[in-house]
């Protein structure tokens, strides 16, 4: 009898919980200093949920870390604030603005702040000397995440190479590093973005409004509906208009669209997404459309 026709097999949601919390114990054995990386999405609000499964009723045993543009979703900063409250955690954030005001970074033409992030992050990994960084990416998002192992090795600079990953046969995770050089690890790597919002609609895990169909003002740019906001939306020849919208991810409100949707629970949201042939990515974020090695670029240079 097969593994998939045992009487013994898990079921597919509880495999893929078992792997994360395999991951998340891993690292908490084998690193000195982890964080883990959490904005108020769904991804990182999942990651959280399985961390604190995976030491309950102890605390994790690692601080957040949040990486703010400053061009964030209210809602979503709400989330991320009542969140830590509730569980007692510790959260550090690294500042989009305060490196601008420092000369760190410049200011994009275009407003747009997540390809910022990179220096206040490494900046961060420095000076609180983290030596694992986990991270809600998956590899059905991106090409580029479709390359990366669950333990992934960074340079001294922060910089990902690919030719430098190692192999994780039986899961067996090699997580030996020089000093400076540190691992983003990504317990979510096997999840889509259905098995997401099944896991969320087993565990009742509570989400920012923001995922569920509401009115809200938008505009349209390049074929999005985006947000009207401080990072400098719209321009004087884009309308905005109210509309019922939701949306799949959640990022800088510069280039994360919202989509047309009726779906307000997360029954509805399972059932839109199974219907659709477009991924998250793809579909509402603007910053993955700037050329077809956007992502891995940006990784390169020590992105998420």
């Amino acid at each position: 009898m097969s593994a998939a026709g045992s009487p013994f097999a898990l079921p597919h949601l509880e495999v893929l919980e078992s792997e994360a919390v395999h991951v998340f114990r891993e690292v908490a054995g084998e690193f000195e200093r982890p964080v883990l990386l959490f904005s108020g999405g769904k991804d990182s609000i999942v990651m959280l949920h399985l961390a604190l499964k995976a030491f309950a009723p102890a605390p994790p045993p690692f601080a957040l870390l949040h990486v703010d543009t400053g061009h964030n979703f209210p809602e979503v900063l709400a989330y991320r604030d009542r969140t830590v409250a509730e569980h007692g955690l510790r959260l550090h954030v690294a500042s989009v603005q305060e490196a601008i005001d420092t000369g760190r970074v410049r200011e994009r033409p275009d407003g747009t702040r997540n390809p910022l992030q990179t220096v206040p992050l490494l900046d961060a990994i420095a000076r609180h000397r983290f030596d694992a960084v986990f991270g809600g990416g998956r590899r059905d998002e991106e090409k580029a995440r479709a390359k990366e192992r669950v333990f992934s090795l960074r340079d001294e600079f922060g910089g990902w190479d690919p030719r430098r990953q190692r192999p994780e046969l039986w899961q067996l995770y090699n997580g030996r590093h020089a000093p400076g050089e540190h691992v983003r690890v990504f317990p979510l790597s096997n999840f889509t973005e259905l098995d997401v919002w099944q896991y969320i609609a087993r565990e009742k895990i509570e989400l920012p409004a923001i995922y569920f169909a509401h009115e809200r003002e938008v505009f349209s740019r390049n074929g999005m509906w985006l947000a009207p906001g401080a990072w400098g939306g719209p321009r004087e020849d884009e309308e905005v208009r109210i509309r019922t919208v939701r949306y799949r991810t959640v990022g800088d409100m510069s280039c994360t669209g919202a989509v047309d949707s009726r779906a307000a629970t997360t029954e509805e949201v399972i059932a839109e997404i199974t219907a659709s042939r477009l991924t998250e990515r793809g579909a509402t974020r603007a910053d993955d459309r700037l050329s077809e090695a956007a992502m891995e670029d940006r990784k390169r240079e020590g992105y998420f």
